[in-house]
């Protein structure tokens, strides 16, 4: 049977920041659809987390439901959203706005994952609460070929021992995407 993981998964620029410090993401969306592992990914993920700036995003910029163009939740999967505001429900979408500890809640996905993987979409500070608690197990990052100067970082804590272990290096198109496993501390 296969052991639940808990992943983040995501691009960044070359100089490690997840978007600008305003939520934008134009430097990764230029670059269209490239070939990616993300199907072969999204297949083995069971339930998903993210924080309120990753799904006001892909309210804003994906589902527009107030728009001509307007488009479903893009992820069949459980979400949990961690927020501390009143965010707009996705009519149909499977999404539980939660706060505080991500322990609880880690514990709730894992039982809905049913032995799938679990997604923390977005990164920063969620990656990090995780981390702090031991709960992540692997980052799969997309390196793209561009830097921002300054933005929103990929994970912004302080990872030196036990280092990081490297799993496997590919190239998509312009993009290099490195798999981390995280080491358990003794």
């Amino acid at each position: 049977m296969h052991i639940s993981r808990t992943q983040f998964y995501g691009a960044s620029t070359l100089d490690g920041f997840l978007s600008t410090n305003d939520d934008r993401i134009d430097w990764l969306l230029q670059f269209g659809d490239v070939t990616s592992s993300y199907a072969g990914f999204i297949a083995q993920v069971g339930a998903m987390a993210m924080g309120a700036s990753t799904y006001e995003w892909l309210i804003r910029n994906h589902v527009r439901p107030h728009s001509p163009e307007r488009q479903p939740w893009p992820y069949a999967q459980p979400t949990w959203v961690f927020t501390h505001r009143t965010l707009p429900r996705i009519q149909g979408a499977n999404i539980r706005f939660v706060e505080g500890d991500v322990r609880p809640v880690h514990a709730a996905m894992l039982q809905r994952a049913a032995g799938k993987n679990i997604w923390i979409v977005g990164g920063g500070d969620l990656v990090g609460q995780f981390w702090d608690l031991g709960l992540l197990d692997d980052l799969i990052v997309q390196i793209t070929p561009v830097t921002i100067g300054a933005g929103k970082p990929l994970l912004p804590r302080t990872i030196d021992s036990p280092p990081l272990q490297l799993v496997s290096v590919q190239q998509y198109g312009p993009f290099a995407e490195l798999r981390y496993e995280v080491q358990k501390s003794l």
